[in-house]
């Protein structure tokens, strides 16, 4: 602690003066004395937002640091959480992963009866196959993945950036092949043989999907006949492949958390992970609020008071962001004020127009959804998938799990493959959890009910409306919930929006 000095003395004597005087006005002119603009000086007293800032001729006096470090410190955690969602996201997959026995790159979790409400997850699709696993390249080393025929998917390292596709839209073309993944700073020899990817970081998600061709059970069984994961290292001998069947498992939450434990879940990222894995702009931002690689992340009480205070802004930012996305480009229909929203803004999967970051683009995915790849925003016909996301009504109001809607799809839906309707509860991110098993609708099988002209109308209600049971999807009263309208291999009509689908209507 410093001790007082005499400039000091001399401020807190005259406080009363120097706080009702101007200090420019107090200094008489001197022989080199020249005209100071005031957009450059600083008054004795600043009202702002936290309130009013006291000064002496430029330096702070009473409470003023106090009030300022606490904003920035504030400011700086609000940015943190919002650079590092992706990161954390993928730290609570991993931690699920882990909680349920899948600890090592062979030990796979499948949803072989496909994935329903049960599972606490963001956004999933329930018509999906889905596979999940994880890379430790810092202990395994080059690690080589036998990716069976028939599949999809992609490989994202730690911070949910992405590292390549794999089956139909990687280099394999949907036929299988052999992948090898190298870590951080390989510099060793790569053999001939292999689709080679680079990690920027240790941690790599594996997550796929299985096409379902003739049914469920045939599509898991390819991949756990055929997928094999292991060590290059161990390839005379890799260890056996274990797979989890999590269809309908309670208790498997990979949601990433609103409170204090967000920054202690980054800090664990931060000690594993390569120090280059993210720039030294975000690595400072990280290292003013205490989180160092190498170090203890022990903060004092009123650094903790202040990350927890950070983190339900940071929180609260995102659900705006959400709601309200402020990337421009987020909008499906830019002609009109419709609700409908896409997941990539401009379908741009990495977050940079014209050189800079598009930070709310990025917040909005990573708070809602996980993987990302560019074959997730393809603009082809018949290519890829595409999705269309409304959590307001028709007329901009919150959708009300007591009342009833009506979404209008016109006939034909325009997809190669099929289209889907989910519902999600807007507190989680996951599947609305009601009476119905998979909180949605799709156009498998038989599909939905048609009106005469083709089209179709799915209703949203706690009850279903009588003669349309079969349309229907169940809400909660006291809830909110948004939808996502998802289409496999979407065509044209819908690229160039001659195809729209309805804004989601109330009907009572």
């Amino acid at each position: 602690m410093k001790t007082k000095t005499f400039l000091q003395s001399i401020v807190l004597g005259t406080l009363a003066i120097s706080m009702s005087i101007p200090a420019a006005a107090q200094l008489k002119d001197y022989k080199m004395t020249t005209s100071t603009p005031n957009q450059v000086t600083t008054p004795d007293k600043v009202e702002t937002t936290i309130g009013t800032l006291e000064f002496f001729d430029g330096i702070p006096i009473g409470d003023t640091k106090e009030k300022i470090f606490d904003y920035m410190d504030q400011a700086r955690a609000v940015q943190v959480y919002v650079n590092m969602i992706p990161a954390v996201s993928m730290f609570s997959l991993r931690r699920a992963q882990h909680e349920f026995g899948a600890e090592t790159s062979n030990q796979i979790l499948i949803w072989e009866d496909l994935m329903d409400s049960k599972t606490r997850w963001l956004t999933p699709n329930n018509t999906a196959l889905y596979t999940l696993g994880f890379f430790d390249l810092k202990k395994d080393g080059p690690t080589v993945m036998e990716l069976p025929a028939d599949v999809l998917g992609m490989l994202d390292d730690m911070y949910m950036r992405w590292v390549g596709d794999i089956g139909m839209a990687g280099p394999d073309k949907g036929k299988g092949g052999k992948y090898l993944l190298l870590p951080p700073g390989y510099k060793g020899d790569i053999p001939e043989g292999y689709h080679v990817y680079h990690s920027k970081t240790y941690t790599v998600w594996n997550f796929m999907r299985g096409y379902v061709r003739t049914s469920v059970k045939d599509a898991a069984e390819n991949i756990k006949n055929n997928l094999k994961v292991y060590p290059l290292a161990m390839k005379d001998n890799p260890p056996k492949m274990e797979f989890r069947n999590m269809s309908g498992v309670e208790g498997y939450n990979t949601l990433p958390p609103n409170d204090f434990s967000f920054y202690e879940d980054l800090n664990q990222i931060i000690q594993e992970e390569p120090l280059d894995f993210i720039d030294v702009e975000t690595r400072g931002l990280i290292a003013a609020i205490g989180i160092v690689k190498g170090k203890v992340f022990n903060p004092d009480q009123r650094m903790r008071r202040i990350l927890s205070e950070a983190v339900k802004l940071g929180n609260a930012y995102a659900r705006a962001n959400t709601t309200w996305p402020r990337d421009p480009g987020a909008y499906i229909y830019k002609d009109t004020d419709s609700e409908w929203v896409m997941g990539y803004a401009d379908k741009d999967t990495y977050f940079n127009k014209d050189g800079a970051r598009r930070y709310d683009a990025r917040l909005w995915l990573h708070y809602n959804a996980i993987c990302v790849t560019p074959s997730m925003a393809v603009t082809k016909p018949g290519i890829g998938s595409d999705y269309g996301i409304a959590d307001m009504d028709g007329d901009h109001n919150p959708l009300d799990g007591s009342k009833t809607y009506k979404l209008h799809l016109p006939p034909n839906v325009p997809v190669k493959d099929n289209w889907s309707v989910i519902i999600y509860d807007t507190q989680t991110r996951a599947m609305l959890q009601t009476d119905q098993q998979f909180a949605g609708i799709n156009s498998y099988g038989e599909g939905p009910k048609k009106n005469k002209d083709g089209s179709i109308d799915i209703y949203f209600a706690p009850e279903a409306p009588k003669g349309w049971e079969n349309n229907w999807i169940q809400t909660i009263p006291g809830k909110s919930w948004f939808i996502i309208f998802r289409l496999y291999g979407p065509l044209q009509p819908w690229l160039d929006q001659t195809w729209r689908p309805s804004e989601i209507e109330l009907v009572e």
